[in-house]
């Protein structure tokens, strides 16, 4: 282990904590529910079809490869490997107390345990934003962390009009319907304006996957799927020019 990135077992031994956590999650499960059934729990308007959290089963998998790539001599030595610091290991760590706290229908306090956790990955995101990445970077860091922080700013989203559902918010007075769509219109801004200043294609890609899922899971709800599908429309096309943008500029 290289004295210059002394995380390297901690991020390994945390990792394995996140992925041991999420497998009893599903087969005891924790809480005596599954994740699924509290979401059920308190349904809103932007809260995705089921399917649409197996992204998980991407992310993590991309996630051990960054955990082995940063046990490399050839990772070790790269920056960006260097500058996540300790903020991988807090990510996993909030990873778990997130899927207790959501387990055990501690809502209110899951949000609060979700907004550290994407601070976590924020850090790591902008962390990992180097100029000229080599292919192992671009595959075993930029990539899983990319994917990681555009899910859980999703979730997040998501995790806060649950919330807000259990408490029963009147949201000022305004129709449910009406506030999904501005909560969508905020989302799809929140994707634009954190990828563009990388030129992250990955990021404002996750919106997409959740904007179709939130489409299929309301298909009673003709002004959420529409909208949901018309802001998937935007993202995907703005993800493909920043993509085309971004192989442009390194010619």
């Amino acid at each position: 282990m290289s004295r210059s990135h002394p995380y390297t077992w901690w991020n390994i031994l945390a990792f394995i904590a996140v992925i041991v956590v999420n497998i009893l999650a599903s087969t005891l499960p924790i809480g005596g529910r599954s994740t699924a059934a509290v979401s059920n729990m308190y349904p809103t308007l932007v809260t995705p079809a089921g399917y649409a959290f197996s992204i998980w089963s991407l992310i993590y998998p991309l996630l051990a490869c960054f955990v082995v790539y940063q046990a490399t001599s050839t990772g070790q030595a790269k920056t960006s490997i260097q500058s996540i610091g300790i903020f991988f290991i807090l990510s996993c760590l909030f990873n778990i107390i997130w899927i207790f706290l959501w387990q055990y229908v501690y809502v209110e306090l899951c949000v609060i345990v979700m907004f550290l956790y994407l601070l976590s990955l924020s850090i790591i995101y902008l962390r990992t934003r180097t100029p000229q990445p080599t292919r192992g970077e671009m595959w075993f860091v930029k990539l899983p962390f990319s994917l990681n922080f555009g899910w859980v700013s999703v979730a997040t989203i998501i995790g806060i009009m649950v919330a807000l559902k259990k408490n029963e918010w009147s949201g000022w007075g305004l129709h449910e319907t009406t506030r999904a769509i501005i909560i969508l219109l905020i989302s799809a801004a929140l994707a634009i304006m954190v990828s563009f200043p990388y030129r992250d294609s990955i990021y404002p890609l996750v919106f997409v996957w959740a904007y179709v899922a939130i489409a299929i899971g309301h298909p009673d709800h003709e002004k959420i799927r529409l909208a949901a599908l018309i802001l998937a429309a935007i993202i995907l096309v703005y993800a493909l020019w920043l993509f085309l943008a971004r192989n442009r500029d390194r010619d």
